[in-house]
């Protein structure tokens, strides 16, 4: 097989998934993104790859400090000769699919490949998720994103990878009374492949990220190859939320800005370091805080206290009464949630677009929420990576995405089975 295995990243967001598969030199043949924020994002990531590859990041950093407008950076990249990233910003639909598929086969030759040998990714995760059906579950039994699943079982038939990698919520194993777990099981199997029987459910905490996130990963192989699924190594996680918060700059809400701002002076903790967050850079973007309310901030205030004395999160029942804005005190009580400092976050979600009651920072002095450089670092994005769109969109990006550094440990098993077969 090649050196460079080919891979085409299907429902592929802001590109947490490929940014792990990138750092084992597979090469991204394509990816498939309906949003057209994050398919900026993935076009401007493999740009970065891309200059990386010919030596000149500098072109990159001009773009990244804003020095540069996007129409300038993408002159300069295609003047390198760097002009077609493979990004497709289409929707998967009945209607799209074939057109898709030749956009794919016509990406491959005009890179001189024949086939792709993994495909990876993961469809919106909305419809599965335990909170989404909590929430509303007769929309969510009838979503159309139930069945997205199907659009990346026809690509598999298609392309015939040696092996796929599918990412989801564990409630996919639920949903819909388990007949989409059941169903997709049963497809893969008539399509070639072996996958393991039972679900297997991965904790980004244990491949060095900040967060307890918990994620279904499928991986498939064809039958003709001996193949098992890897066992992951179990890490103990020494680290905590603070080691990624302390040397970025202190924020009131409502400050902040989206372009470069300088780090804090100080050694950077061990963590930054470790996982080559900061990547030896002198400033940092998409650290702004959103605006908040007195109201709010008094509630985030009482949050932290009580997060931090006790470890107890405050109930909204608890909430003195000046404070409350209606009168639903039975259900959905734990609306106001600090981030532990001192431990791990809870899972960073795309939720985070809409308010920040849910990941409040746990810094009693700011008294704000999480900025969106907060949360692609609890995510184990590194520092350079852009996120295009606004700030409401950059949220759901980062809260969408696979962790990098839980791809990077996918991806690197990954390599190790096509080497061997």
């Amino acid at each position: 097989m090649a050196s460079h295995y080919v891979v085409l990243d299907m429902f592929a967001g802001a590109g947490g998934l490929t940014e792990g598969f990138s750092r084992h030199n597979f090469n991204i043949i394509s990816h498939i993104e309906m949003n057209a924020h994050a398919a900026q994002t993935l076009e401007t990531r493999a740009l970065y790859h891309n200059l990386a590859a010919k030596g000149h990041l500098d072109i990159y950093y001009h773009y990244y400090n804003q020095d540069i407008t996007r129409d300038e950076f993408l002159k300069e990249c295609e003047s390198l000769g760097i002009h077609d990233t493979g990004v497709i910003n289409r929707e998967l639909s009945p209607s799209t699919e074939d057109f898709i598929i030749q956009m794919v086969y016509d990406r491959l030759y005009e890179l001189g490949r024949e086939e792709v040998d993994v495909i990876i990714g993961g469809p919106p995760c909305q419809a599965y998720s335990l909170i989404g059906r909590g929430r509303d579950p007769n929309k969510m039994r009838n979503d159309p994103r139930n069945h997205l699943y199907l659009h990346y079982l026809r690509f598999i038939h298609e392309f015939k990878p040696e092996i796929f990698v599918f990412e989801n919520v564990p409630g996919l194993i639920s949903a819909r009374k388990g007949e989409i777990y059941t169903d997709f099981l049963r497809r893969v199997d008539q399509l070639g492949y072996n996958t393991h029987p039972e679900p297997r459910i991965l904790n980004a905490r244990n491949f060095g990220v900040l967060q307890d996130r918990k994620r279904i990963i499928f991986i498939g192989w064809k039958k003709e190859h001996d193949f098992e699924y890897p066992d992951f190594e179990t890490k103990d996680n020494p680290h905590q939320v603070w080691d990624v918060l302390k040397d970025l700059p202190e924020l009131e809400p409502g400050t902040g800005t989206d372009g470069p701002q300088r780090y804090r002076a100080g050694r950077p903790r061990e963590y930054l370091l470790k996982y080559d967050l900061r990547n030896g850079q002198k400033s940092v973007r998409h650290h702004v805080a959103r605006s908040h309310i007195d109201r709010d901030r008094e509630i985030y205030r009482i949050a932290i206290r009580m997060w931090n004395k006790n470890k107890k999160r405050l109930r909204y029942n608890e909430i003195p009464e000046n404070l409350k804005t209606h009168k639903n005190q039975s259900s959905f009580l734990d609306r106001f949630k600090v981030v532990d400092g001192n431990g791990l976050s809870h899972a960073v979600v795309a939720h985070l677009s809409r308010d920040g009651h849910y990941f409040i920072h746990p810094d009693i002095k700011q008294a704000r929420s999480l900025t969106v450089r907060e949360a692609a670092r609890l995510q184990s994005f590194p520092d350079n990576y852009l996120f295009e769109g606004p700030r409401t969109a950059q949220y759901v990006q980062v809260g969408n995405a696979v962790p990098p550094l839980m791809a990077k440990e996918i991806a690197r098993e990954i390599k190790i089975l096509l080497t061997d077969a």
